[in-house]
């Protein structure tokens, strides 16, 4: 009985003793750390962030655009298409030198029956010298009596009897055979050539208002 009994107590030991080795050597799991809500926030901000500021670059605003196309149609006036022609330098000399650029290039609407270079060099000799030396008196005179306000285009022209003009006197228009023709002896040659501000109708004589 003794016996049985230290047995029993040996044992109990050696249970012991092994169950605490067995907790002593098993491996304890790594701890698993969760990244914190705020960080994950944060993180999402700062994408979406650093996307918006690639698409900004990458979209650029239409507003340069609408300023550009408003440039480039402020750039094609009645005056600026005259320029640009090569047929009508003497008219442009004409209205430099009578101080009308401004008004021609101005908002308008203006319809311009432009005489060629030809038709000025078929006025008598001198009479374009003359004209220049005085640019506030006859050459503003001659020049307003070839335009009309609002932007008058062919189509409604032939249905016209006449013009009046920003000089004060109406010119006369008449159809003959399919061409146009003012004061009975000016032809229009050319029709419809649009500015932003109006448009140019091309003649092949200088009109002169009545005296």
């Amino acid at each position: 009985m003794k016996h049985l009994k230290t047995f029993s107590i040996f044992l109990i030991l050696v249970l012991v003793l092994a169950a605490c080795g067995a907790a002593e050597t098993e491996p304890e799991a790594p701890a698993v750390e969760e990244a914190p809500a705020e960080i994950e926030e944060e993180a999402m901000e700062e994408e979406m962030e650093e996307e918006m500021e690639e698409e900004a670059m990458e979209e650029p605003t239409a507003e340069p655009m609408e300023e550009e196309a408003m440039e480039e149609e402020m750039a094609n006036t009645i005056v600026d298409i005259a320029v640009a022609d090569g047929r009508f330098n003497t008219l442009v000399a004409a209205v430099t030198a009578a101080d009308l650029a401004d008004t021609l290039s101005s908002e308008g609407p203006f319809t311009v029956f432009a005489p060629t270079d030809d038709a000025f060099a078929a006025l008598p000799e001198g009479t374009i010298d003359s004209l220049l030396a005085d640019p506030a008196g006859a050459l503003t005179d001659i020049l307003l009596y070839h335009v009309a306000s609002g932007a008058v285009m062919a189509e409604t022209v032939v249905t016209l009897d006449a013009a009046t003009t920003v000089q004060g006197e109406d010119v006369a228009i008449s159809v003959v055979d399919g061409s146009v023709f003012l004061n009975e002896t000016v032809q229009v040659i050319i029709t419809d050539i649009e500015a932003s501000n109006g448009v140019i109708h091309v003649i092949d004589g200088v009109l002169l208002p009545p005296s």
